[in-house]
């Protein structure tokens, strides 16, 4: 319990020299970055517990670092390297081989030796994906290649070796191997600062003292040496044989009692390192002043390191001071609200991590302008995000967009990083490491889809698609992701709309083959029909309140000008019904068809036409359009129902057909004779109409004029003169002029066409002069409304 609550107060030592390359940032942050080992007796692991002790751990004979008997053993091994890290300096220069009564300290270096032992068992946390290393071999291996040699060195007994060579000096200097044991003391004032019980400001200042200390003690066992390594012939030439102070006189200093001796020595390292010397102590022989001078320039480096961190400490410049005061007000917070143990690890573990890729993480790059960023996120990651399978295909612009909005962050192992049926407003590109897709069933049991690798991207589906994420998505081993949320995905796509049809279709093709593909294949196609109609409607709305600039970045984008929406309208039709020559042109240029058809049956040329606006209409006459009327005949007659001399005239000058019929087979001359219309039946006249065609039930244009007369009919001999003249246009055709001769005085005279019924008569009467049999009076008190047809027609035979 006291083992977890300690765990429970420790924070993670942060390295601030981290390179710039995603590789040595996430080596380096797995290499300083250690978290509390959950206890645990199941050996599966389930999301965090991929950190748990397996349980045949210690019958392979391999030592776990958090285990409770190593904890003892690496706090003896500590208090034993404090030992030899202070008293190496000290042997080797106040002993030539140590007495008698000090050999069995040499027994300490079996300690050591077995510490050795201990490290080819003791298991290691991977660098690269974070994961608990048991092998042994690969134990031996990493500790081989490491600190093996160095740590065997200093277990040699070299004082021993030093007397059987003869009191060789050289071998003397070997001793100092052993301040490598040094590094476990840095380590557990590291693990001090990381206490947020301990004061953060005593540690530090323990820690700067110590240093001071140790630097003094070295020094001063320096200095002696120097003065015993020379002859006892020229010790007075010395800075301890001539010494003297007050009567006392250090000419046979080595005759002087040991602690005195040390106590001197360290009496010159301090004045010389604080530069307040009084002279009374001082160098005397070219080797003293060379080391002094160098010990000086040391000592005004380690001042200014002692002072910055004295300042920083008082102003609280530290982020690891920082970041502890915020732990702090975390950790009171979970213990005022009763939260749980696992919550409270969890809690406490995603802070640690914050804060540690705060160092990695595009922060540091905040105060560089966007311009800058873009392409350092482009050097950084445009290589990785091309070869992703969702984007693959893309453009180049939109990759560039995307890379802009990455982030990177970094996840631990056994962290859930998407849960199944969650909406999802991320996605992440997998950097580097491992994941696994973890699908969940409703008994609860696991299985496990896919394992993710770099490359690969999760959350794709759940955000493009916007359905709740269908798996699990977990991490094996310490990873580095990319993210970009969703609303900066959505924003890019908005404005590249063929890449999103491409991305969508990368999507179909990655998962379908997957579990539940049927219903995400559904979805997507889906998708694929709703984008394709917003575009469309897009496009159409630009053509449609003349918006170029829209328009063409719209297709400049991947928008395909000859798609029509829900009436089968493309961008062309609006155009030229609107009357834009610019955007018609465009358009034509862009690839629209001419052709296209709306489900009204009108084409973008009928549409030109209808609106009067002959400069398109002319245009697209030049690119090849075609009027495109399926029923001319039928639209014609309602053209001159209508009176609309002007659109007749221009459907009748791009080559309809003027003889053309409705289903009644009545032409359009028919109608205009019927209603009256004099104007329209001469337009009919001049561009070749039939006043002799037959509808249905017989009757000719002229029949239809002679009921509409308001005066008698020329006669026979006229007609028959006409009727023969027209045989020269095609077998009783009447030619143009001839036949407008004859219907013109039998059509009323009223500005061209019949005058319209009052508001009050009946629809039926006005429809009676379109049927046979039927004519339409221009008086009530004309002879003619109560004169029968036949009569009519038998008197102009006779006559």
């Amino acid at each position: 319990m006291d083992r977890e609550m300690a765990a429970e107060y420790e924070l993670n030592e942060i390295d601030d020299t981290l390179h710039g390359s995603v590789g040595s940032r996430l080596s380096l942050f797995a290499r300083e970055f250690k978290s509390r080992t959950r206890s645990s007796s199941s050996s599966s692991w389930h999301g965090s517990s991929a950190l748990r002790l397996p349980k045949n751990l210690y019958d392979s004979f391999v030592i776990h670092p958090n285990g409770r008997w190593y904890r003892i053993w690496a706090n003896m091994v500590f208090l034993w390297s404090i030992y030899s890290t202070f008293f190496t300096p000290f042997e080797f220069s106040f002993f030539r081989g140590l007495p008698e009564q000090l050999l069995d300290l040499e027994c300490v270096q079996l300690v050591f030796l077995a510490d050795v032992a201990v490290h080819f068992f003791l298991a290691y946390r991977d660098a690269h994906t974070y994961r608990m290393v048991y092998d042994k071999r690969r134990i031996a291996l990493r500790y081989i290649k490491g600190s093996f040699a160095l740590d065997m060195l200093g277990c040699f007994p070299w004082d021993a070796i030093y007397k059987v060579t003869g009191r060789m000096e050289v071998v003397r200097y070997l001793v100092w191997l052993r301040l490598y044991r040094g590094r476990k003391i840095m380590a557990f004032f590291k693990k001090m600062e990381k206490d947020i019980r301990i004061s953060y400001l005593f540690t530090r200042i323990v820690k700067l003292i110590t240093v001071e200390l140790y630097c003094t003690h070295t020094a001063a066992c320096v200095f002696y040496y120097l003065a015993t390594t020379l002859p006892p012939a020229r010790e007075g030439s010395t800075w301890i044989g001539s010494l003297t102070l007050g009567d006392t006189k250090y000419i046979n200093f080595r005759e002087i009692d040991l602690l005195t001796r040390y106590i001197t020595s360290l009496y010159l390292a301090i004045v010389t390192m604080a530069t307040v010397g009084y002279g009374d102590i001082h160098a005397v022989n070219t080797r003293e002043m060379v080391f002094t001078v160098v010990y000086i320039s040391f000592s005004i480096l380690l001042g200014a390191y002692l002072i910055g961190n004295m300042t920083a400490l008082i102003v609280k410049g530290s982020k690891t001071e920082r970041f502890r005061d915020k732990m702090t007000d975390l950790i009171r917070y979970m213990n005022r609200n009763k939260l749980g143990s696992d919550i409270r690890s969890q809690v406490k573990e995603h802070l640690m991590l914050q804060y540690e890729s705060s160092y990695t993480r595009d922060r540091v790059v905040d105060d560089i302008p966007v311009a800058v960023r873009s392409k350092m996120s482009q050097t950084l990651y445009l290589d990785m995000v091309s070869k992703v399978r969702l984007f693959r295909g893309c453009s180049d612009d939109f990759l560039s967009q995307i890379v802009v909005k990455l982030h990177e962050e970094f996840f631990l192992p056994g962290e859930v990083i998407l849960e199944q049926g969650t909406v999802v407003d991320q996605i992440y590109i997998v950097a580097h490491g491992c994941l696994e897709e973890v699908a969940t069933g409703e008994d609860g049991s696991e299985e496990i889809i896919s394992e993710l690798r770099p490359y690969d991207i999760v959350g794709d589906v759940a955000v493009t698609c916007s359905v709740p994420q269908p798996c699990t998505v977990r991490v094996c081993e310490l990873c580095s992701l990319l993210r970009i949320d969703k609303q900066s995905l959505t924003n890019i796509l908005q404005i590249y709309f063929k890449d999103n049809s491409q991305i969508l279709s990368n999507l179909l093709e990655g998962k379908g083959a997957e579990s539940k593909g049927k219903q995400l294949e559904s979805d997507i196609t889906y998708l694929l029909a709703k984008q394709e109609s917003e575009l469309v409607l897009g496009v159409n709305n630009a053509a449609y309140h003349g918006d170029m600039f829209r328009l063409k970045g719209l297709i400049g984008a991947g928008a395909d000008p000859s798609k029509s929406d829900y009436d089968g309208r493309t961008a062309l039709h609006i155009a030229a019904l609107r009357g834009y020559e610019d955007i018609a042109r465009f358009l034509i240029q862009r690839g629209a068809n001419v052709n296209s058809v709306d489900r009204f049956g009108d084409s973008p040329l009928l549409q030109a036409v209808k609106s009067g606006h002959d400069k398109i209409t002319s245009l697209l006459v030049e690119h090849g359009a075609i009027l495109h009327m399926d029923d001319a005949g039928g639209y014609l007659c309602r053209v001159v129902r209508d009176g609309r001399i002007d659109l007749l005239q221009r459907l009748l000058e791009l080559g309809v057909d003027p003889n053309c019929r409705n289903y009644d087979r009545r032409t359009p001359l028919h109608i205009a004779a019927a209603e009256g219309l004099h104007l329209v039946a001469t337009t009919l006249m001049d561009s070749g109409a039939d006043a002799h065609a037959k509808d249905r039930w017989g009757n000719t244009p002229l029949d239809e004029g002679r009921r509409c007369s308001s005066r008698p009919l020329y006669s026979s001999k006229q007609i028959l003169h006409t009727s023969n003249k027209g045989r020269r246009y095609g077998g009783g055709a009447t030619p143009p002029t001839a036949a407008a001769e004859v219907l013109r005085p039998a059509l009323p005279r009223h500005g061209g066409r019949q005058p319209r019924r009052p508001a009050h008569q009946p629809a039926n009467v006005r429809r009676a002069a379109l049927l046979p049999g039927h004519h339409r009076p221009r008086n009530r008190n004309h002879p003619s409304v109560r004169r029968p047809v036949m009569e009519v027609h038998r008197q102009y035979v006779n006559r």
